[in-house]
């Protein structure tokens, strides 16, 4: 599962980022590591760019760059 796939409202946990590009790069400088929890905020009205919440602050992505970091969904409560 990737992280485009993840629901509004929902989290997950971080497992790899592919790709060697300087987006990838970027994603993991900016704490999208493995191991790292993601809070899938909101969308935009057409679905693209997605609001995340990691390590206590607010990143924005493409849908594009979110299909590059594989992710496990966390239960909810």
């Amino acid at each position: 599962m990737n992280l485009a796939e993840i629901p509004v409202g929902h989290r997950a946990r971080v497992i790899s980022v592919s790709g060697q590009d300087r987006i990838s790069t970027r994603l993991k400088e900016m704490g999208v590591v493995p191991g790292a929890e993601v809070t899938v905020v909101k969308s935009a009205p057409f679905g693209d760019p997605v609001q995340l919440r990691i390590m206590g602050y607010s990143l924005a992505v493409r849908l594009s760059e979110a299909r590059a970091v594989a992710v496990e969904e966390i239960p909810g409560i």
